[in-house]
């Protein structure tokens, strides 16, 4: 079977079995503050599990982009140099919530991998949760009697609290474990050590290849176990190390998965896989990397220097380094493999063909980049070697440091380079050195959160916002926050007429009254799914209901720069041709900024056409039409603009600003009728990245404001165009206030 086939029967499989398929959330998390990336399937499901959100089917399989790069679950620096580990890879899993637990998640288990895709049993080997006195847990006797009725018990192995009991993180839905693992030795190797010896001791032929998670509790702060409402099953099966076991590889990068990726890297380089060490994994490195970047991007995440965008600028840039050290790779060469990318998922992932132009642009630019960085990097360790003039023979510890914090030089880089010149770098000086700047970024950002404070049973949160500013509520729950800045408090209401940030759209203000006192809420924001209220002060005591108001006026204005971002982003398309994606926004309430793809500066025309086309639909007056819970399918076959890298359910929102021209999926909040928008006013245009340009605007009173603060300046220019020497003066005052200024 190839890597298609082998996705397929899984998801068919479940979907036999009860299940509907679902698709995989964007790899690049938006409203999770826990984690930058998804790390596993289950985070999109998590607000399931704790109780937040009551599912809609109690039974889902799917295949889950996920990376695997920051945090507890890293495994970044295993990657190409053993066979098994990657940045991206799939995730497939199955998922009860609330439904079947541990009888059925072993039993299908068993079949799947036995009966559907015919792996040897006497080459399986399953594993259970031994119990932790720490947490007080006891052995997990109900998984081992399961699995003791169709596996042999010489097949059946304890394991720890590190092997098997899943915790996605520091707090948060855990659970004791079954691992399945696979032996794909020869029968010599075999016969010399049993596999039962070497599972979970990183043996590249003795691998994990399915974990079947038993969700019960949720880790609250002080590390304790709270049982969880309903009892779950969550399973992740490495899609890249199945593939594997089924081909009879002994390794994923030897599978369909990755080869087509490999040969074409081999072709490039001149340099044929398998025939060296440090070469091989160079190509290794590289095959897997360009995945990763390659979905992040296509989800919203371009490069940059801070959070998601600079973990990605890494993993490019190492990719880079590997290409440029050990296979001669002096020029761009990463973004020629998007194409073969882009095919290989295309019945799965097709984002990556429908952004395959983007992607390979940006990909591109940031190799030149890097590549000219890495140049100066080079003429920076000469300058070293120099200053060393044979007094020593070492790289002190700070320089080591400075070339990977402004060249971008991994330190392993640094040493080959340093050897290469017999030279040696001071590694335990580097490692000082960036610890310094991990405790300078920890406490710079040190947030301490509390456990809630539970008033009332339920998380369902009903959004009122659409229809009303104003609505009395109980307070769910609430904890503290505390930064380096201040004490906040984070209320949940059972209802709230407040709009958390989402899509682009800030956050809403105003205020909650409780105990008849009014308390100011200075932003909404979105964890999971909840939407929780930021509040300054908030009493020890609540009692009775509360009253939610929103601030109206800044509502307003954020309402006309959301509906004047949807009229711009049709005026682009209209203008400049569908290539046009939206690629980011913000809308806040004293203007909106709009990313989105295309591949040249705009000419003066064209803005001026794009500006003309807006302010035509504003004073057309054209009334908003709105549409709630719209099947998707539906929505989108009316030709509804979705964005790329956002996760939307069954159900949809649909926006529609005259069916001819601007028809959205969007949860943000709208103006009645296109007039209120006032005038639109455009005021920069700017690149942000490589095919990816920015507008930014004013509507309203902002934009009258700009207006009248224009015709001020022309009026005092015409002043001073009739007086030369006044002209002359004016300008020679503001070239003293930019001396005094630079002084």
């Amino acid at each position: 079977m190839d890597a298609k086939s082998i996705r397929h029967k899984f998801l068919n499989f479940f979907q036999d079995k009860g299940h509907t398929i679902v698709a995989s959330a964007p790899i690049v998390l938006k409203h999770d503050p826990t984690l930058m990336f998804t790390n596993a399937g289950m985070n999109q499901f998590k607000d399931f599990f704790l109780g937040n959100k009551k599912a809609e089917v109690s039974r889902v399989a799917d295949t889950q982009k996920c990376l695997r790069v920051s945090g507890k679950h890293n495994d970044l620096e295993e990657v190409g140099i053993d066979t098994y580990h990657h940045t991206m890879f799939e995730m497939l899993g199955n998922w009860s919530f609330g439904d079947y637990f541990k009888k059925d998640a072993i039993a299908w288990a068993w079949e799947l991998l036995t009966v559907t895709f015919g792996l040897p049993k006497d080459r399986l080997y399953v594993t259970v949760f031994e119990g932790d006195d720490g947490d007080r847990l006891a052995f997990d006797q109900e998984a081992f009697d399961f699995w003791k009725s169709i596996v042999d018990e010489d097949k059946i192995l304890s394991g720890n609290k590190k092997d098997n009991f899943w915790e996605m993180g520091d707090t948060g839905p855990c659970g004791p474990c079954s691992e399945i693992h696979i032996d794909l030795r020869s029968e010599e190797e075999i016969k010399q050590t049993s596999g039962a010896e070497l599972v979970n001791q990183d043996h590249p032929l003795v691998v994990e290849i399915w974990n079947l998670v038993f969700m019960q509790y949720n880790r609250i702060k002080d590390g304790s176990l709270q049982p969880l409402p309903n009892k779950h099953v969550d399973t992740g099966m490495g899609f890249e190390r199945l593939v594997m076991a089924i081909q009879g590889k002994k390794s994923n990068y030897d599978t369909d998965v990755f080869q087509p990726l490999i040969q074409h890297i081999a072709s490039l380089s001149g340099h044929a896989y398998g025939k060296a060490k440090e070469q091989d994994i160079a190509m290794r490195v590289i095959a897997d990397h360009i995945r990763a970047i390659a979905f992040c991007i296509a989800d919203g995440q371009l490069p940059s220097n801070n959070k998601a965008g600079y973990v990605i600028r890494r993993i490019l840039r190492r990719a880079v380094r590997y290409g440029y050290t050990f296979l001669d790779l002096k020029t761009p060469f990463l973004h020629s493999l998007i194409e073969i990318l882009s095919q290989q998922y295309l019945d799965v992932f097709p984002e990556l063909e429908g952004q395959k132009v983007l992607i390979t642009r940006v990909i591109k630019e940031e190799e030149q980049s890097f590549l000219r960085t890495l140049e100066n990097g080079l003429k920076r360790l000469d300058q070293v070697k120099e200053n060393l003039g044979g007094k020593s023979d070492t790289i002190d510890g700070e320089t080591a440091f400075e070339l990977y914090d402004t060249f971008g030089f991994p330190l392993d880089l640094t040493a080959l380079i340093a050897s290469e010149n017999h030279l040696k770098v001071d590694e335990g000086g580097f490692d000082k050195a960036m610890q310094k700047q991990k405790d300078r970024s920890k406490s710079a950002a040190k947030t301490e959160t509390s456990d809630w404070v539970v008033l009332e049973d339920g998380n369902d949160v009903e959004f009122l916002g659409y229809d009303s500013l104003e609505t009395t509520a109980a307070v769910v729950k609430y904890r503290e926050v505390t930064n380096k800045k201040q004490k906040l408090f984070q209320v949940v209401l059972d209802k709230t007429p407040f709009y958390a940030e989402s899509g682009g759209q800030v956050g809403d203000q105003g205020s909650i009254d409780i105990n008849g006192k009014r308390y100011k809420v200075i932003d909404t924001q979105k964890e999971n799914d909840l939407i929780i209220h930021i509040l300054i002060d908030f009493p020890e005591v609540v009692t009775g209901f509360v009253l939610a108001k929103v601030d109206a006026s800044r509502r307003q204005s954020v309402m006309k720069n959301h509906s004047a971002t949807h009229l711009l982003h049709a005026a682009l398309k209209e203008t400049l041709g569908d290539h046009v994606q939206q690629r980011g926004s913000l809308v806040a309430a004293d203007e909106l900024r709009f990313d989105f793809s295309h591949f040249a500066k705009l000419t003066d025309d064209e803005l001026a056409a794009v500006k003309a086309r807006v302010n035509a639909q504003i004073r057309a007056n054209i009334p908003l039409k709105e549409t709630r819970n719209v099947p998707i399918a539906e929505a989108k076959e009316k030709g509804a603009t979705a964005l790329f890298g956002e996760k939307y359910g069954d159900f949809v929102r649909v926006i529609t600003f005259d069916e001819d021209f601007s028809v959205e999926l969007c949860g943000g909040t709208h103006v009645q009728q296109t007039a209120t928008i006032g005038n639109f006013i455009l005021i920069q245009e700017s690149s942000v990245a490589a095919g990816i340009r920015r507008i930014v605007a004013l509507t309203g009173d902002k934009a009258d404001q700009y207006i009248k603060e224009q015709l001020n300046i022309l009026t005092s220019l015409k002043q001073l165009l009739k007086q030369p020497k006044d002209l002359v003066l004016a300008v020679q005052g503001l070239q003293e206030e930019k001396n005094k200024l630079s002084k």
